[in-house]
């Protein structure tokens, strides 16, 4: 009896307060997310789940390889780009021949923009108290 050992890939993705754990298993395509299909957990909003999967299409494996994520943190909004960054960062660990052309397409950078911390004295990061002259 010979055992087969499935290839594992895997990739950290962050933005804002979201962080993604992606690992990619060969298989059909799919993509999982916290355990449910990907698009039902992305509310089957097309632009969340083309943004999860956009590097998969940059190097044309898309049907080649599913997903299987963990993301925790942020909205749908930084999760789905956090998967992103993930995906890519598996694919380069796949092999380092992909990475020029997810760096071309931008899908290796982090996306530094996250919320401003508030201050003391003011109601939020940059709104002051009303100003009163008497």
């Amino acid at each position: 009896m010979t055992m087969t050992k499935n290839v594992v890939y895997w990739g950290t993705g962050r933005r804002k307060t979201a962080v993604a754990r992606v690992r990619l298993v060969p298989g059909s395509g799919q993509l999982i997310i916290n355990g449910r299909p990907g698009d039902a957990y992305l509310n089957h909003n097309i632009s969340y789940i083309n943004a999860a999967s956009a590097p998969l299409r940059t190097v044309g494996l898309s049907q080649d390889y599913d997903l299987l994520v963990s993301v925790k943190g942020g909205g749908l909004t930084g999760q789905s780009d956090a998967i992103k960054q993930g995906v890519a960062r598996a694919l380069c660990e796949l092999s380092p021949d992909n990475r020029k052309a997810l760096k071309m397409e931008g899908h290796l950078s982090r996306d530094p923009r996250a919320k401003e911390r508030r201050k003391y004295g003011l109601k939020k990061a940059r709104k002051a108290p009303q100003y009163s002259k008497r």
